[in-house]
């Protein structure tokens, strides 16, 4: 009778897969022993896989380079990084080895940006295009990089406001995209998107804001879809009603060259995963070429935005099964060394579902659970109900420590739950490791970032002015009170 985790996921998945495989019943990731890595650094534990970074802009490369190739699609691709994805310099400085460029959402990150250039790692041919609705201090600094010489800084156009703002504070000819305001899925609360111009907009605001303005070249449309790149009717939809657009706009203004296609590819969040890539790819490039030809225009140099994409795939969290509460006679709620409202805030905020899998215990008989995390909020656990799918893990016993992990958690979820800063219940961060390979395909770990201590969160808290003399003057009077009842 197969009664092991084991039998449980062969029997359910296809199992071992690229990323996860078994060995002597402990789990790898990427051929990584995590069990050797829980050893070294303990847990919990969060880690960054940086090769997967690499890999992933290579694989969406390569599948945007077969479609071009496959349709004869007269125009470039240009791969652009989300840093609201994960703005952690190890990284950019990966992402940006592969020859890509970046999307920005807000004032500080043109401050990473002139960081990054600085010391090398962008130049004066990388694309930052400039998204999200801007005021003052991002004005002045997309201003600022505009001014001190970066040409390729195409400034997306948020709102009717936006141009006689940088017109204020740039004092040369600039770039722009216009954003299209795109409908949201019939789900939604509201019907259309609060970031950009309607659809019947942007045609009259492009010939009575732009084309007369001797400093604004118009350059780039962007497009984005709040639910990604998916295979459906709505997707398809919007689409094509921005196509039309473009089609409309390009006859009125020769100097656009240039379609943002934002909103993500999915990644994967269970074994059961299953996402066609390059049909995808192949069918967008197909229907922009297709209503250019139909309308006798040049079609547009592509440009996407893939932040968890890029960087989510790359991440993981390692936690420790500390102890099983039987509630009665059906819940058995597993407690982890951590929070999952702290650490994975997603899964709390959004019900966001990521691969979850034992790290030991694959020879041991399974049973099914709940999962607790430390906080006192009756929201901080994960589980069937929340999340789809039933959790089953190895039994769990006092004697061998259990070690879950979660997987593809690299995008978000550091910066949503406040890196380095108070955490619900004062449940520290945990310790982050870096993974990396040698030009041998070595591994090579690094420590990132130690857990918080009590000191760090204090002193956030405001209690650390002093406190040693406070803590001086407390024993003081109380050895005083001592003498006085003596």
């Amino acid at each position: 009778m197969k009664t092991k985790y084991f039998d449980l996921i062969d029997q359910t998945f296809d199992f071992p897969q690229e990323e996860f495989t078994l060995n002597n019943n402990e789990l790898n990731f990427h051929g990584i022993d995590l069990k050797a890595l829980i050893e070294q650094y303990g847990a919990p534990l969060k880690f960054t896989y940086l090769p997967k970074i690499s890999e992933n802009i290579n694989r969406a490369k390569s599948w945007f380079a077969n479609a071009i190739a496959k349709h004869n699609y007269n125009g470039n691709y240009n791969y652009c990084y989300c840093t609201k994805s994960s703005h952690f310099k190890h990284v950019l400085d990966e992402a940006l080895k592969n020859n890509i460029h970046i999307e920005t959402s807000s004032a500080f990150d043109i401050d990473i940006v002139e960081n990054l250039k600085a010391q090398g790692k962008i130049t004066d041919d990388t694309f930052v295009v400039s998204n999200g609705f801007k005021r003052d201090r991002y004005i002045k600094n997309i201003a600022r990089l505009i001014n001190n010489g970066h040409k390729n800084c195409v400034v997306i156009i948020d709102n009717y406001e936006e141009i006689s703002l940088l017109d204020k504070e740039i004092d040369q000819t600039y770039n722009i995209g216009i954003r299209i305001a795109s409908e949201e899925e019939p789900k939604f609360e509201f019907y259309t998107s609060r970031l950009g111009i309607g659809y019947k907009n942007i045609v009259p605001f492009y010939n009575t804001e732009i084309k007369d303005n001797p400093k604004v070249t118009l350059q780039m449309l962007h497009f984005f879809i709040n639910t990604g790149i998916r295979d459906t009717a709505y997707y398809w939809n919007e689409l094509l009603k921005c196509m039309k657009v473009y089609v409309s706009l390009k006859k009125e203004c020769p100097t656009l060259d240039s379609l943002n296609i934002g909103g993500g590819f999915p990644i994967k969040n269970s074994l059961a995963f299953e996402y066609d890539y390059q049909y995808m790819v192949d069918e967008i490039i197909n229907q922009i070429k297709q209503t250019c030809d139909e309308a006798g225009v040049d079609v547009p140099n592509i440009f996407t935005e893939f932040g968890s994409f890029t960087v989510g795939e790359a991440g993981g969290a390692i936690y420790e099964v500390l102890y099983q509460k039987k509630q009665n006679d059906r819940e058995k709620w597993n407690m982890i060394n951590s929070s999952f409202i702290t650490t994975m805030p997603d899964t709390w905020a959004i019900n966001k579902r990521f691969v979850m899998l034992p790290i030991t215990g694959w020879d041991k008989e399974y049973e099914r659970v709940l999962l607790g995390g430390l906080t006192c909020d009756s929201d901080d656990y994960y589980n069937s109900e929340q999340h789809m799918n039933a959790i089953y893990l190895p039994k769990y016993s006092q004697e061998k420590p259990l070690y879950i992990g979660f997987f593809n958690t690299g995008a978000y979820q550091e910066t949503i739950g406040g890196f380095g800063g108070l955490q619900h219940c004062l449940i520290p961060t945990p310790k982050h490791i870096l993974i990396d390979r040698n030009e041998a395909g070595e591994i090579i770990t690094s420590v990132f970032a130690e857990q918080q201590t009590s000191e760090q969160l204090l002193s956030i808290l405001g209690y650390d002015y002093g406190i040693n003399q406070d803590l001086e003057s407390i024993t003081n009077e109380a050895n005083i009170a001592s003498t006085i009842v003596q």
